[in-house]
């Protein structure tokens, strides 16, 4: 599967009206030309000129535009800026029929107008109309503009049931707010513990462990998922999916993320309206099917949902972009469960157009794709390779963006770089990742062994090799299911690498046995 798109971004100079006329489908660039020569005297309009200039172009150029419009170069600020505004209103118009919120936005703006005309009893029923539909989709925020203009209409006519009528309103009124309030507070939660994953990744210690449960636990507990609208559940269950995650309950992790994905099931209507929080749900549920190798199940989800993205109506740009994330990075997982890195390598260059296609993907979720690529590279022995995508995650010139991804690559390219004999400055790699890991407060038992072992095998004696690579086995195998130090084992399949020393095989053949003996046992 290719998750297709119509857009082509660039990111060689960040120009806003140029990156949206580059996001925009055929369709999408057909309505804005009928929208913008809706009168005759627009067919000459400059900014249709300047819309037609900057489509032809494949990356942005100040130069050729400024030669081939006939704008002058002081008019060219306010000319995008009014062109940039056109695209989004044909957009808009375009999309109103498709999208509820803008919908309900529109019923309300309508009934804004003909309130200002003094025609009260249309806009009541404008309203009344907004609210059935904004109440069955939980579109709180609308709910409580609406529940304010039909207070300031029913103050301005004369009403003999306005007291109930007000007082029912009021109750509608407070509870919204109340459930706006609980919203606020369970996506607060959630954010939080999501930007803590993407900063440091799984809890390194058991005092982030304390930490985490000190300060998250009291708020998640307070409230009851079976009470909760639907809005509500789905905020619980994602806060509930990053707890758990983060501090390595991987099975509690995946049942919320079963409940939370399921809630859309029950609710398809629902798929459409909050379509990111459903596909971050499925990305929770495979992720925790994967490092609990679950391989039937995994395999099984993986392939719904497919067929769950081939299928959402709501497949715009920004869904593209997430589902490909979520989709390259699961087939990905599967190549790593299976052992078959040679067939997984072949999907590089697939992810590489899906890369390049969506230029605003957030460079958190690049690096987690570079890392992976990175894997399949050295799962494949082509560690040269894997060294350069190594290097794209190490570049990050931000140290505090995925600081767990910047330390396991500085550790597997010291593998690579034993591994491929280009190991002459060894000691000075080995000091610099150390102080990195330091710095980075990343350095668990694991690693130490590992770096302790790499400073020495470079002073080693060939035949000594296999007795050195069995001692750090023997010494790293009992952390496998530790409560924390396991973490080092998501990133880096660092037993695979030593038990293909001892056997003499690939890493490739290593995992390959084990994936069969497993799959074999659960027959």
């Amino acid at each position: 599967m290719t998750p297709h798109s119509c857009m082509h971004m660039t990111s060689s100079k960040h120009d806003s009206v140029f990156e949206l006329i580059r996001s925009m489908s055929k369709a999408e660039k057909r309505n804005f030309k009928l929208y913008a020569t809706r009168l005759a005297g627009n067919q000459e309009a400059k900014f249709l000129s300047l819309f037609d200039c900057m489509d032809a172009l494949d990356e942005y150029d100040e130069g050729k535009i400024l030669q081939r419009c006939p704008i002058k170069k002081e008019q060219l600020p306010n000319m995008k800026a009014h062109l940039y505004k056109q695209i989004l209103v044909s957009i808009r118009l375009l999309d109103v029929q498709r999208s509820l919120p803008m919908q309900l936005r529109e019923m309300i703006d309508f009934a804004g107008i003909l309130y200002d005309k003094g025609l009260y009893r249309q806009s009541s029923k404008q309203l009344e109309k907004a609210r059935e539909q904004a109440e069955t989709a939980e579109q709180f925020s609308a709910l409580i503009e609406i529940s304010d203009m039909q207070k300031r209409i029913e103050s301005l006519t004369i009403s003999r049931s306005i007291a109930s009528w007000s007082g029912a309103v009021s109750r509608r009124t407070q509870k919204v707010c109340e459930q706006v309030s609980r919203i606020n507070d369970l996506s607060n939660v959630s954010m939080q513990l999501y930007s803590l994953y993407l900063k440091l990744g799984y809890a390194r210690t058991q005092k982030d462990i304390d930490l985490i449960e000190q300060v998250f636990a009291p708020q998640l507990r307070q409230y009851d998922s079976q009470t909760l609208s639907f809005t509500e559940k789905v905020h619980y269950y994602q806060a509930m999916a990053w707890y758990h995650y983060i501090r390595h309950d991987l099975l509690n992790c995946y049942r919320c993320a079963c409940r939370w994905t399921a809630l859309f099931d029950r609710e398809p209507r629902m798929k459409e309206l909050m379509y990111d929080f459903y596909l971050r749900g499925y990305s929770r549920l495979l992720e925790g099917l994967f490092l609990l190798r679950s391989y039937k199940r995994f395999v099984k989800r993986l392939e719904d949902f497919y067929q769950e993205i081939a299928g959402l109506d709501v497949l715009n740009d920004n869904a593209r972009m997430i589902a490909g994330q979520i989709w390259y990075s699961n087939l990905i997982n599967r190549h790593f469960y299976e052992g078959t890195f040679s067939e997984g390598v072949n999907l590089v260059p697939r992810i590489e157009r899906f890369l390049a296609t969506f230029g605003a993907l957030d460079i958190r979720y690049r690096m987690l794709i570079y890392y992976k690529i990175a894997c399949l590279y050295f799962g494949n022995g082509d560690y040269a390779k894997c060294m350069e995508y190594l290097a794209r995650v190490i570049r990050t010139r931000d140290p505090q963006i995925r600081r767990d991804l910047q330390c396991y690559a500085r550790i597997l390219n010291l593998i690579c770089s034993y591994e491929s004999g280009m190991d002459y400055n060894i000691d000075y790699q080995i000091r610099s990742v150390y102080v990195f890991l330091v710095k980075m407060n990343d350095m668990q038992q694991v690693q130490q062994e590992m770096m302790a072992f790499l400073k020495r095998v470079n002073s080693l004696f060939e035949a000594d090799f296999k007795e050195e690579f069995r001692k750090l086995y023997k010494k790293l195998k009992p952390f496998e299911n530790h409560p924390y130090e396991r973490r080092t084992f998501y990133y880096l399949d660092v037993l695979s690498w030593l038990q293909s020393k001892l056997d003499g095989v690939s890493v490739a053949e290593v995992i390959r046995r084990r994936f069969l003996k497993e799959v074999g046992e659960a027959e």
